[in-house]
């Protein structure tokens, strides 16, 4: 037997801001109500099958600085630079953590500041 991760939990002063933000980045839709957040995840999809949900807390004082861990994406069905464009519109903010310049990643922040990585690998058709 094994574990599965099948949601992960972003603190966040406003989900209904930060819902159309990543709803917009993954394909995904709003998919649960909670007392003090949203749950997106894929249309259709069921709990536990396929990839995770993202669930959205709501909280005054969300955490800031590096964080122990944070999500990448990465492009589907099209090029990273393309894929960048569409981010940044969408507004995501370039960050800097300390990177040379010779990475095959792009460090992001979503509009709240949470840090997220653009990779480069096209993933095929979303």
């Amino acid at each position: 037997m094994a574990c599965r991760i099948t949601e992960l939990v972003l603190d966040c002063r406003d989900p209904d801001r930060l819902a159309e933000f990543w709803c917009a980045v993954l394909g995904y839709e709003v998919i649960g109500h909670e007392p003090d957040g949203l749950e997106l995840g894929p249309a259709g999809g069921r709990f536990g099958a396929g990839p995770p949900t993202l669930i959205l807390a709501q909280t005054e004082n969300p955490r800031r600085g590096k964080l122990p861990l944070h999500l990448d994406v990465s492009p589907a069905g099209t090029d990273q630079e393309t894929e960048l464009a569409r981010l940044l519109a969408l507004g995501a903010r370039r960050a800097d953590v300390g990177q040379d310049g010779s990475e095959s990643w792009e460090v992001l922040q979503d509009p709240e500041g949470n840090e997220f990585c653009l990779l480069r690998k096209d993933v095929g058709e979303a």
